[in-house]
């Protein structure tokens, strides 16, 4: 078995005295393991950093094995967050929701390529927008699509500002008036095409997914979301006003 394919490094984890394996999103074979020998190297520890881009070659005698990566870089991803600690945190969610998410050898090309385009995100400045938004896309993409479309008490498009826990469905704010605490916020941003959110907006949108990611992918997990995603969320916490 033998196969080359774009790939973006999710993690990798020294196996051996020299080796590494390592967890590739490919474009065309999914969420991929493969080990690289060697690649706890200095070198190829610069290349295998989460988040850059790589071409992959992957060879194997049989399908169903482990198989051996050698990866070329294509596009240093990492390197251009290591200094901003906000990006690199989300560089690093990002890659640990998505290999927690994904089943192994799935194809998933909708999800490569978001990935790729919210990795080049980060160097704007509202990233932490397009995260939330990629994340609410990562959910419909493995099949726990939220609808957002029209309120699930009046079917009406107007005012919507809660998520039932539930369902997953919009509810307007007229609606939700007799037990809104009992459902999740709804931030305006996630409802229009390149709508930005405040910093309130991007907690509420982060509580929002990670809801459902916890519930519907992590919760067959022990520790329930990847720490890097808990990590995010605290550094993206709206800090409390300074009394004068």
């Amino acid at each position: 078995m033998d196969w080359t394919d774009d790939g973006i490094v999710l993690s990798a984890k020294k196996h051996g005295e020299t080796s590494s394996i390592v967890c590739l999103l490919t474009r065309e074979h999914g969420r991929h393991l493969g080990l690289v020998r060697g690649g706890a190297g200095k070198k190829a520890r610069g290349i295998l950093q989460p988040g850059n881009r790589v071409e992959a070659r992957w060879r194997a005698r049989l399908a169903e094995h482990l198989g051996t990566y050698s990866c070329e870089m294509t596009e240093a991803f990492a390197a251009t967050v290591l200094r901003d600690p906000l990006k690199l945190a989300g560089l690093s969610a990002a890659c640990a929701i998505t290999e927690g998410a994904l089943a192994e050898r799935e194809p998933h090309q909708p999800i490569f390529d978001g990935l790729l385009a919210l990795i080049g995100s980060l160097q704007q400045e509202n990233w932490p927008s397009a995260y939330v938004k990629w994340e609410l896309g990562l959910l419909g993409e493995i099949g726990f699509a939220l609808d957002l479309s029209t309120c699930a008490a009046t079917g009406q498009n107007d005012q919507l500002a809660y998520v039932s826990p539930k369902s997953g469905r919009a509810v307007s704010l007229a609606a939700a008036e007799p037990y809104k605490k009992k459902l999740l916020v709804l931030p305006g941003f996630l409802l229009q095409s390149g709508a930005f959110g405040t910093a309130k907006e991007v907690a509420d949108g982060l509580a929002l997914t990670a809801y459902f990611l916890e519930r519907d992918v992590y919760g067959h997990t022990k520790n329930g979301l990847p720490a890097a995603r808990n990590r995010l969320t605290e550094r993206l916490r709206p800090k409390p006003a300074s009394k004068t």
